[in-house]
């Protein structure tokens, strides 16, 4: 048993209202720089859709994450090294720009210098790469709230899956429809099919706390990375020639603060803490020749932090004593580990995601209300739940590789939890066969309810700090990976500046190659 430390985080989704402030936030930390106008390394999607870059779950045709072979190896979908190294220059499984969108912004200096005149002047919109006229006609949230989703809508590529493999339509006329929020960001899985793509050794996985990263220096921008994560949570800076994402706001978690995007979140959604895995089962679990197996795999990768053998073996890999201390306290663990409610985004793609979600319930009180039934009562709700406008496959589809039990079995935990607490709410007498029917205790569903409802800032952020020890390496680590250092890597510095842009075909760009004792290779 190796013990490794993994910083998770779980949202749940039951509680986003879509309001987008977290990619807001994030936009304005992370990528509001020249190269990096449409990439969003927080964004919100409405499902059913397309989500973005546009129907980036079509792994048939990006090629992302793991496959499983004949002999139960795993290999990249994208193909092998020398598959690469055929693409190294045209590389043909990249999404383009319409497929993520060309961002635009609007030409307000027609608004303020436009002469007086019987015409009202209008700020056309132009395109913020090239800065010419443009029309837009996509972006990171087109389908927000199912709008233009009789277009764009049915070619939701689980919504294809449903009809065509199970005969299962999702209806998209307003008043039949039902939709919900999924907030994604880069999943830092435990084992990345981006970081086995990088040609360079650019991407790696901080042993410390798990987070993916790009070495700025190191990249060389071939762009595998793009390629090989099946969430498309990588992104082409086209200015400096380097490829960018999610950093998981490492700066602020070595400090103990939550990341920008957990924050700002309006609805408290998110919950950030520590897991402790075995990273020798990490391959052997990723490789289950079921993929229905492959959430319950990931979850016997998950070790128990109160057991005594778990913090000996902790200890001995030199994990600090706060970090065990914080895995102990973790929210992520109790919402994935103890009341099974959490669960991995798209664990087919073998990549073994360490951001998980719970899955939607709420508008199933409202529909059984709205039938003249009790929407709390604990039958009402149970019965309900395959009921739901959009189906609990649909769900499943998501986020246990088809499976639908461990998704009922979320949304039963949920509804049990809504039935239960009315009545302590109310002052009435506590049913103890309903915490029971769902295999939980009246307390378990007391505790489940403080995380979910009323838990404060410290109790949904349990972040250690990074050791005094460490200071002086990590010191390192932000320099070459900072996204926000003037002059430095990925902020157009002369040195790590790559204009692909602007790319002559008859010269060689600088920066491009890697230097090896003052030659270019």
């Amino acid at each position: 048993m190796r013990v490794m430390a993994q910083l998770a985080m779980v949202m749940n989704l039951d509680k986003c209202i879509g309001c987008h402030t977290c990619s807001v936030t994030c936009k304005q930390a992370w990528t509001n720089r020249t190269g990096t106008e449409y990439a969003w390394f927080n964004n919100v999607e409405t499902r059913p859709g397309q989500g973005y870059p546009r129907r980036y779950e079509d792994q048939e045709r990006w090629k992302g994450g793991w496959e499983r072979t004949s002999k139960g190896r795993l290999r990249l979908r994208a193909g092998g090294r020398l598959t690469k190294l055929a693409k190294l220059f045209a590389n043909p499984e990249l999404p383009e720009i319409a497929d993520y969108y060309e961002p635009w912004t609007y030409d307000y200096a027609t608004l303020i210098e436009a002469p007086l005149g019987d015409d009202v002047p209008t700020a056309a919109p132009r395109s913020a790469i090239t800065g010419e006229a443009t029309q837009p006609t996509w972006g990171p949230n087109w389908d927000d709230d199912l709008g233009g989703s009789t277009e764009h809508g049915v070619k939701d590529p689980i919504a294809e899956k449903l009809r065509d493999e199970l005969g299962i339509k999702i209806k998209f006329e307003f008043e039949q429809s039902f939709m919900f929020y999924l907030p994604r960001i880069c999943e830092h899985c435990l084992n990345p099919s981006c970081v086995a793509s990088c040609p360079s050794g650019a991407m790696y996985k901080r042993e410390e706390d798990g987070i993916v990263l790009v070495d700025q220096d190191q990249c060389r921008g071939w762009r595998m990375c793009v390629t090989g994560c099946p969430y498309k949570k990588v992104y082409f800076n086209h200015k400096t020639g380097k490829a960018e994402k999610c950093t998981f706001c490492y700066p602020r978690v070595e400090a103990g603060q939550p990341t920008v995007c957990a924050e700002t979140c309006v609805g408290r959604l998110r919950y950030i803490g520590v897991l402790l895995y075995d990273a020798d089962k990490v391959t052997e679990a990723a490789s289950v020749a079921d993929e229905h197996d492959l959430y319950p795999a990931q979850l016997d990768l998950l070790l128990d932090p109160h057991d005594p053998a778990v913090i000996r073996a902790a200890e001995a890999a030199g994990i600090p004593h706060d970090w065990l201390t914080a895995a102990r306290c973790s929210p992520v663990y109790q919402l994935i580990h103890d009341y099974r409610l959490a669960l991995p985004l798209h664990p087919e793609y073998r990549t073994m995601p360490m951001v998980w979600y719970i899955p939607p319930l709420s508008p199933v009180v409202d529909a059984v209300s709205g039938s003249g039934h009790d929407g709390e009562h604990r039958d009402n709700l149970f019965g309900a739940i395959d009921a739901l406008r959009i189906p609990v496959e649909y769900l499943a589809e998501l986020f246990t590789a088809g499976d639908t039990v461990p998704v009922r079995q979320s949304l039963r935990r949920l509804a049990a939890m809504r039935s239960y607490m009315r009545a302590v709410n109310l002052g009435q007498e506590t049913d103890e066969d309903i915490p029971a029917s769902v295999g939980l205790t009246g307390e378990q569903i007391f505790a489940m309810h403080r995380l979910l409802a009323l838990a404060k800032y410290d109790e949904r952020y349990v972040i250690p700090t990074a050791g005094v020890g460490q200071a002086h390496d990590l010191e390192g680590i932000a320099t070459r990976c900072s996204l926000d250092v003037d002059g430095g890597p990925g902020m157009g510095g002369e040195e790590s500046t790559v204009d692909l842009v602007s790319w002559d075909d008859g010269a060689r760009p600088d920066a491009l190659f890697p230097t090896l004792r003052g030659r270019s290779r």
